[in-house]
């Protein structure tokens, strides 16, 4: 548990009300889920089960334990990411919103000043443009067409390189000659590391090679919408040392440090975008009541 003022950014600690709301996105991989209340904020985080409703459930469910509140407590959930279309949360007000929209509003509310928004999952990457003045999104544009440049793409690489995928961002510090890794396609790159490795280059120079390329991605995606500082770096991803590198150097900006994990990200915009919701809708019945009197 945390408090939201110790996580939110200062300017908009404010906006965020006392109604208890959760935000929950299921990724391709992982299952993330933020809920406040009273001033305060709770995540949960499961891998992806089979069937989303389950990852969602459970995910419920571990809130209800932090929280020791009923079902009935919640007043208003948002749905986002991978596996969104298809939650159910039965009596419980809730809407289905796009991950981008949920990963700018959580971002924003992090720092106020976001412009941009890296965003690294298991199955697709993003490069986002945000208002600062709202957390809406500008722009964006994705690579969903081709694992390279995913984390399901850096799982794989990690595997050829006998290190887990949390050991892969921390062996990439260690490079003296990062590899050149060339190919923009998945199935050659993975050629690219094996040939690599029977060179004999370090597996450290193989590793920040593949998450320079990858930062070169993502570069190519800000090249086609822009990019403007404050840079925030959300998904599974973000927590990989190796390329939180890669991509301060390649694109040429810091990471804003933010006080919550920005795997949670879209779970918190989802969580956020709930309590906005939740205020229009009591505003809307407080209008058509006031019309009827």
């Amino acid at each position: 548990m945390k408090k939201i003022v110790d996580v939110v950014d200062k300017k908009l600690a404010g906006t965020i009300t006392n109604d208890t709301v959760i935000g929950i996105d299921i990724g391709s991989r992982t299952g993330k889920a933020v809920l406040l209340t009273e001033g305060k904020l709770y995540t949960a985080i499961t891998p992806t089960a089979v069937f989303t409703q389950q990852t969602a459930d459970k995910l419920f469910d571990k809130l209800l334990q932090q929280t020791g509140l009923k079902q009935s407590d919640i007043q208003y959930i948002v749905g986002t990411g991978y596996g969104r279309i298809s939650l159910n949360f039965g009596d419980i007000p809730n809407k289905i919103v796009t991950e981008i929209s949920c990963h700018a509003m959580g971002a924003h509310v992090l720092n106020a000043n976001v412009r941009s928004i890296v965003d690294i999952g298991g199955q697709d990457s993003k490069a986002i443009r945000v208002d600062p003045k709202n957390g809406k999104v500008v722009e964006f544009i994705m690579n969903d067409k081709c694992a390279a440049g995913t984390g399901r793409f850096l799982e794989k690489v990690a595997q050829l390189l006998d290190l887990t995928t949390e050991e892969l961002g921390q062996e990439a510090l260690s490079a003296t000659k990062p590899s050149d890794i060339s190919s923009q396609c998945v199935v050659f790159a993975e050629s690219e590391v094996i040939s690599l490795k029977a060179k004999g280059e370090k597996r450290a120079d193989i590793a920040a090679g593949i998450h320079i390329a990858t930062a070169r991605r993502i570069r190519n995606l800000f090249n086609r919408i822009g990019l403007e500082p404050d840079l925030v770096f959300t998904g599974g991803v973000a927590n990989n040392a190796g390329m939180k590198k890669a991509v301060e150097e390649v694109l040429g900006h810091a990471i804003s440090e933010v006080k919550l994990d920005t795997i949670y990200a879209g779970a918190l915009g989802g969580a956020v975008i709930a309590q906005r919701n939740l205020a229009a809708s009591s505003a809307e019945k407080a209008g058509l009541s006031a019309s009827a009197s």
